[in-house]
């Protein structure tokens, strides 16, 4: 029997997934946290996961992006051979690309557009997110299996891929490449791992593997009753003890729990080969798997706000410092220690990758900067544009280690103080930090519209062209940031997991059960 798509209702079922992932996450993720969250015993990993988990039932609640990077559009596209288009004005990925543009304009929900046409010269953003990247297969059948993801940039910038020999080991190379990717792809998450096929065969295995349920636990507990596994089981399940085992933990900070699942996908290869891919998928894991059967645009039902565990961050200045922003000194700065958790307040200014190199520019041509940098704090962000009354949308940190090679430039030439990113500092900016005696701080990634609550107001002082990535000068009220590396150059993203990796070693954590494992 023939099935009849028409074009406005798949227009219309892509733009509302791509609303309905951008502030609800998957409820298999939000249970498998909540266990992470309850078993964690490092302070700097449980409040970074309460600051998640608290930012993730805001975002439910206010209908607003969980991250503010958006993300680049998967599509997935499974095509019943008994079904015929209706109403196509032009191609199959013309219409899924309008539903992205429509998606990712929603007046009362604006996403981040954060797609760049020509990736290597112009690099000039297209405005509306498009084009996704779009996999179509043609299978019996009279329905269009469709799963929708947005790929946040910070874990998609951590993919890896290797051909090995056939005899090599899998496990291996995963433990060895795993702390090489940092903490920018913002665990815990997940990592999806695609084994055979050709190169490019196994980096798509590794993304489709990303896009079903997290089911660990349930690994676990099958596991724990004696019952057999398959040889993809045991190895998910060897995976992912020895990587949690390795204490990077939640944002890098060091903890019991770096990946929350991992999941496998493999294809027949060549005899001499042995592609393998992994990539990660962070902390705002964000896809939704819907069927079109003819009947209309489909809409998925809001999950029950009773699916997240009663955790509620907010400020404590009992555990942590308030700092004047508007009064910062660099004795003050000098005085923070790895791991003290602070508490902002004042005005801030605002950069990311486009802005550093125009400075950079500047500087070199003898220019005068739009704003003046002295005994200021950068933060690394390209937030969402504010709806209603917002001050600002979802304004979670970017990825530090990108403006590393700037640093030194920062610092010795603008009069900056001290940067605030996500996730680790690579040793260039390590060296100018200590040089300097300045200090780097950690926002959580995973937790935008909870950080964009502690910010009241927010005005572009510099560069307006450059749309999310100009120069804002943002006013905050209490945002939480950690000392990640101090004046003195000692990094907690190094000394963290260094740390809970021998603890871990020891096999006290072994007997921390959780409810439902």
């Amino acid at each position: 029997m023939t099935t009849t798509i028409r074009q406005q209702d798949l227009i219309d079922s892509i733009a509302g997934a791509l609303q309905y992932i951008s502030y609800y996450h998957p409820a298999d993720y939000i249970a498998h946290l909540a266990r992470a969250y309850e078993r964690e015993q490092s302070p700097a990993a449980k409040d970074a996961m309460a600051q998640i988990l608290t930012n993730s039932k805001m975002s439910a609640i206010g209908h607003r992006p969980i991250c503010q990077d958006t993300g680049i559009v998967n599509v997935f596209l499974k095509i019943g051979m008994d079904v015929r288009w209706e109403g196509f004005t032009g191609g199959l990925e013309d219409a899924v690309n309008e539903g992205v543009r429509r998606g990712y304009n929603h007046p009362d929900n604006m996403l981040r557009a954060s797609v760049v046409a020509d990736p290597h010269f112009a690099r000039k953003n297209t405005k509306d997110n498009t084009p996704a990247v779009i996999f179509t297969q043609i299978v019996p059948g009279n329905t269009v299996d469709i799963t929708v993801a947005a790929k946040g940039g910070g874990s998609e910038n951590k993919s890896k891929m290797i051909m090995m020999n056939p005899g090599d080991s899998i496990v291996d190379w995963v433990l060895k490449t795993i702390p090489t990717m940092g903490a920018g792809w913002c665990p815990p998450g997940m990592i999806g791992i695609g084994i055979g096929g050709t190169a490019e065969k196994a980096v798509l295995l590794a993304k489709e593997s990303l896009m079903e349920d997290l089911d660990m636990y349930e690994l676990q507990a099958k596991s724990q009753r004696g019952e057999k596994l398959d040889q993809v089981e045991e190895m998910r399940l060897e995976l992912y003890q020895k990587v949690n085992a390795l204490g990077i933990g939640a944002q890098g900070l060091g903890g019991l729990s770096t990946v929350l699942d991992v999941k496998i996908k493999m294809y027949p290869t060549h005899a001499a080969s042995k592609p393998v891919a992994m990539i990660p998928n962070c902390a705002a894991t964000r896809h939704a798997h819907f069927v079109m059967d003819g009947s209309g645009p489909v809409y998925m039902d809001p999950p029950s706000l009773d699916l997240w565990p009663k955790v509620e961050w907010a400020p404590d200045t009992q555990k942590s410092k308030r700092v004047d922003l508007n009064a910062l000194t660099k004795e003050e700065v000098a005085s923070w220690k790895p791991g003290d958790t602070l508490l902002l307040n004042g005005k801030m200014l605002t950069g990311r990758d486009a802005a550093h190199k125009r400075i950079q520019d500047m500087l070199a041509k003898g220019e005068p900067l739009p704003v003046d940098f002295t005994n200021r704090v950068i933060y690394y962000v390209g937030p969402v544009d504010p709806v209603g009354d917002e001050a600002v949308g979802p304004a979670g940190p970017t990825t530090a280690t990108r403006m590393d090679s700037f640093t030194n430039m920062m610092l010795e030439k603008t009069g900056l103080i001290a940067m605030i990113g996500k996730a680790e500092r690579g040793p260039v900016a390590i060296e100018a930090i200590k040089q300097h005696k300045s200090a780097y701080l950690m926002a959580v990634g995973g937790a935008a519209y909870l950080v964009s609550k502690a910010i009241r107001n927010a005005k572009v002082v510099g560069f307006a062209d450059l749309g999310m990535e100009a120069i804002y000068e943002f006013d905050v009220v209490d945002m939480p940031v950690t000392v990640a590396v101090d004046a003195g150059g000692t990094s907690a993203h190094i000394t963290g997991p260094a740390i809970w990796k021998e603890k871990i070693a020891t096999g006290q954590f072994k007997g921390i059960a959780v409810e439902g494992v």
